[in-house]
């Protein structure tokens, strides 16, 4: 008698009693949005990696659009608890634990929904509009609004620009060895550039 083989394929369709198949393709969408894009994944890939029929897409979200609404669009953190826990501290140091704490969040996922967001842009505009909404209204408008009163939407700009930069370059293309330093050594190059931006000087105000 043959022994059962490990490279048999999974089961397809509805997973066994007990498994959550909606958070296995939840799961397998931020894995292939992220590495991916929007236009990049298919149904068909995404359901391949949670182990699924494709049938399974549909029946729990309807389309490849509503899985990426579910999975991407709605953020894994509270941006308003983010704020008020990188506002507390000293001000001379808010941009060295902003740029700690946006690194050891995206580390923990490998970029996670920000590589998938950066990645969809182009193709997706609800992507660019949750980027917009998120990096320049409730995350560094917030911040910059109790920081220093000058100019600050370019401030909250030139802010956006450093995290989303810093992010592309360590998650998305990945150029070393800043893709694989650590946060210790990341930190202290960039949080001054941060710091001055938030509160610093960035040039004579133009007419």
């Amino acid at each position: 008698m043959t022994s059962p083989s490990t490279d048999r394929p999974r089961r397809r369709g509805r997973r066994p009693a007990g498994e959550d198949t909606r958070t296995l393709l939840l799961d397998a969408a931020r894995a292939v949005f992220s590495e991916s894009g929007y236009d990049g994944a298919t149904v068909r890939g995404i359901a391949g990696r949670a182990g699924v029929d494709a049938a399974m897409v549909n029946h729990w979200f309807g389309s490849k659009e509503n899985l990426f609404a579910q999975a991407i669009l709605q953020l894994p953190f509270d941006p308003e608890e983010l704020v008020s826990t990188l506002l507390t501290g000293p001000a001379e140091q808010l941009g060295e634990r902003i740029v700690r704490k946006f690194l050891t969040l995206w580390d923990a996922t490998g970029g996670g929904v920000f590589t998938a967001l950066v990645r969809s842009v182009t193709s997706h505009e609800q992507a660019t509009q949750i980027m917009r909404e998120l990096f320049l209204k409730r995350l560094f408008g917030r911040i910059q609004e109790r920081a220093v009163d000058d100019r600050p939407q370019l401030r909250a700009t030139l802010c956006a620009s450093q995290m989303i930069g810093m992010g592309m370059i360590r998650y998305v293309v990945k150029f070393e060895p800043f893709a694989s330093a650590d946060i210790d050594t990341l930190v202290p190059a960039i949080a001054p550039t941060l710091q001055r931006y938030l509160t610093g000087d960035i040039g004579p105000p133009t007419e």
